[in-house]
């Protein structure tokens, strides 16, 4: 079963420090080898408390590790709505401009040219599999930037791709995203998602069923063989 541990807790506080332990205890044992942890993060509301959290918790370690989005709206990261903005202020980084950091929007360039680049940089950086990897999902069943009724979505979520991003285009996007494809993210050493409230508890236990998986993406995530998923949840 790909879902290994499913963690519940009483608080989001709580959630945000348990999860955010996990996280610090996780790239820092990576970083006693003296190698660089990698992590990779998905972006939105939920996670913000546990990136405060998290931030104190990475103190110097932060120059030791490779951070990447697992997906990012395609908008300049100086944008209120780029992931990588909200990543980066919670969790201290516009003060550490020398941390790796793997951005997915490229000034001038098209997006399906910004995802190849992406790929190019990932593959060089020698990152692969992540330590650790964040999931979000929305009320729609989306997860990473796989939306129902994506234009890319078989191709992102074919298990047999070897491509690691892509484009997405979606109705319940608002602008043209990049996201990672479902073989990255099954890949991670240790595979998160965050999920916060009783409605997506719902969704969750909804995608759990048996039904289409474009209908609900996060199921090409929970039915995964490979995937080692330990879902993380609070009221």
């Amino acid at each position: 079963m790909p879902v290994e541990t499913f963690n519940t807790y009483d608080t989001r506080d709580d959630l945000a420090a348990a999860l955010s332990d996990q996280i610090a205890d996780r790239l820092t044992l990576d970083n006693a080898s003296g190698d660089f942890a990698s992590v990779a993060l998905s972006g939105g509301s939920t996670p913000k408390l546990m990136f405060d959290q998290l931030q104190s918790k990475l103190g110097a370690t932060r120059e030791m590790i490779y951070f990447a989005l697992v997906d990012e709206r395609y908008v300049a990261a100086s944008d209120p709505r780029s992931n990588e903005h909200m990543i980066r202020t919670h969790l201290g980084l516009l003060e550490h401009p020398t941390t790796e950091f793997l951005s997915l929007y490229h000034d001038g360039l098209q997006v399906q040219d910004a995802a190849v680049k992406c790929q190019e940089k990932l593959l060089e950086d020698e990152e692969l599999p992540f330590d650790v990897m964040t999931l979000g999902m929305g009320t729609d069943g989306h997860t990473a930037s796989f939306f129902p009724g994506g234009d890319n979505l078989d191709a992102a979520t074919d298990p047999a791709t070897d491509v690691l991003f892509m484009p997405m285009t979606a109705p319940g996007a608002q602008e043209t995203r990049i996201t990672m494809t479902l073989p990255a993210i099954v890949s991670a050493k240790y595979l998160v998602l965050h999920i916060e409230g009783e409605e997506k508890r719902r969704v969750y236990e909804e995608a759990l069923k048996d039904g289409p998986a474009n209908d609900m993406p996060i199921r090409h995530v929970l039915r995964h063989p490979d995937a080692k998923l330990h879902v993380y949840w609070a009221p």
